[in-house]
């Protein structure tokens, strides 16, 4: 058993839906989150900004003693996983792309497979590859969405909200045209907009969550390296951003269905 907590970092509070599968799944298990909400969005820099700003991420979350990292963010894990592993070996670092893509190949029925995601993770090419490798003869269509996290996280999520609506339309339709079977939520945002999702491309489309299947690859490998926490113990859960806490806070509660400003403090990434 290992009672370290487990680090999870996203560009902004997107990663905040990995956080709640991971509560809802392994309530006992303690859980450093980090949001680098000052400098969101990732997802339309080069690469080279990316790995920059992802690294000052890590730096700051191995302050503390973890036993394992999520990069709860599809943009990172696209372009620079590897970077980062290479720089912190001593470490496991998990992405969000590979348990996504393997979900995603198990469950669709007629090998025509949705991507929706940031600017940065579509032209990294990343779900393609990935998809091509576990499922051959599939054929996979990705939509860059710059919009979606920016409507996200002004709150614009409700399904019949009239902001979000065209914008879910516009994004979706070639999907939709192209009649694929399963659409992968590219970006960890993009749970909060699934309802809407679901809508417009009918109920007989799969979403596969890329947030919660990470979550799901994590809690297999702490179990393979027996490194889950005590059974009896009761998680504890603690927030930082690098933006105003109170922001970070509000955007928050519309993930986790809870107050965190009690547990959030704001840091200076820069330093890191």
């Amino acid at each position: 058993m290992d009672n370290r907590p487990v680090g999870i970092f996203d560009s902004g509070v997107g990663g905040l839906s990995a956080v709640k599968a991971m509560l809802k799944a392994a309530p006992n298990e303690s859980i450093i989150y980090f949001g680098d909400t000052a400098r969101v969005p990732y997802g339309n820099r080069s690469r080279n900004e990316i790995t920059c700003l992802s690294m000052q991420d890590v730096n700051f979350l191995r302050i503390f003693n973890l036993k394992t990292i999520l990069i709860a963010c599809n943009t990172i894990t696209a372009n620079c996983i590897d970077s980062l592993r290479a720089a912190n070996q001593d470490i496991p670092i998990i992405g969000v792309v590979e348990s996504a893509a393997s979900a995603a190949a198990e469950a669709t029925r007629n090998k025509k497979i949705g991507v929706i995601a940031t600017q940065a993770t579509v032209e990294s090419g990343i779900y393609k590859q990935k998809l091509e490798d576990v499922l051959p003869g599939v054929k996979v269509f990705e939509q860059k969405c710059p919009k979606f996290v920016p409507l996200i996280e002004s709150g614009h999520i409700s399904p019949d909200d009239p902001k979000l609506i065209p914008v879910v339309e516009e994004y979706c339709r070639g999907l939709k045209e192209q009649m694929v079977d399963v659409v992968i939520l590219g970006c960890t945002h993009y749970p909060l907009i699934q309802e809407a999702v679901r809508n417009y491309m009918g109920s007989d489309v799969i979403l596969i969550d890329s947030g919660g299947e990470s979550v799901k690859a994590v809690l297999e490998e702490l179990s393979e390296n027996n490194q889950k926490a005590a059974p009896l113990v009761k998680g504890n859960d603690k927030y930082f951003c690098s933006g105003d806490v109170g922001k970070f806070g509000t955007v928050a509660n519309m993930f986790l269905q809870k107050n965190i400003q009690p547990y959030a403090s704001e840091i200076n990434i820069e330093r890191f």
